[in-house]
């Protein structure tokens, strides 16, 4: 792959994690359980999907 190829995805990246980490509690993590930590990602990662689907 050419290097702009990667910097392009690499953005993409760092941009799901941007909108991910917009969530208190996604960005400090207090969970001691894993599974409880997954599962907020998953709910911010739904939550995202609705608002660009919506828009």
């Amino acid at each position: 792959m050419r290097p702009s190829a990667l910097g392009g995805r690499r953005w993409v990246v760092a941009g799901a994690i941007a909108l991910l980490l917009r969530f208190r509690r996604l960005r400090v993590r207090r969970e001691i359980r894993e599974d409880i930590h997954q599962a907020f990602i998953a709910l911010g990662c739904a939550i995202i999907c609705r608002r660009r689907l919506k828009t």
